[in-house]
C-alpha cells in the first residue's frame, strides 16, 4: 500500500526512486520496499510495464530522515537506526 498525499503548491520537488536510492546511497529495491512498507510515503503513477512508477516528494524524504536517530555505542562509536 502506497500514501499518496494531496498535491501542495509548496512542495514542487519530486525525486524518483533512483533519485532517492542515489542520495542514500543505497539500491533502488530498498528504496521501493520502504515505499512498499509505508517508511516513505511516495505518489504511485499509473504504468504499463514490469515496474510500478513512483515518486518521492523531497519534504517528505527530509522527514523520514529527521525521524531517524543517532545513539552512542558503549564503546563510544555512534550508530543511526536504519530506515528499513
Amino acid at each position: 500500500m502506497t500514501n499518496t498525499m494531496p498535491n501542495d503548491p509548496n512542495d514542487s520537488t519530486l525525486l524518483t526512486v533512483h533519485e532517492v536510492a542515489r542520495r542514500l546511497r543505497v539500491d533502488d529495491t530498498t528504496v521501493r520496499r520502504w515505499i512498499t512498507n509505508v517508511v516513505l510515503p511516495a505518489i504511485t503513477l499509473p504504468h504499463l510495464g514490469k515496474r510500478q512508477g513512483y515518486r518521492v516528494r523531497q519534504s517528505d524524504l527530509d522527514k523520514v530522515l529527521s525521524s531517524t536517530t543517532t545513539t552512542t555505542q558503549t564503546d563510544g562509536s555512534s550508530s543511526t537506526l536504519q530506515v528499513e
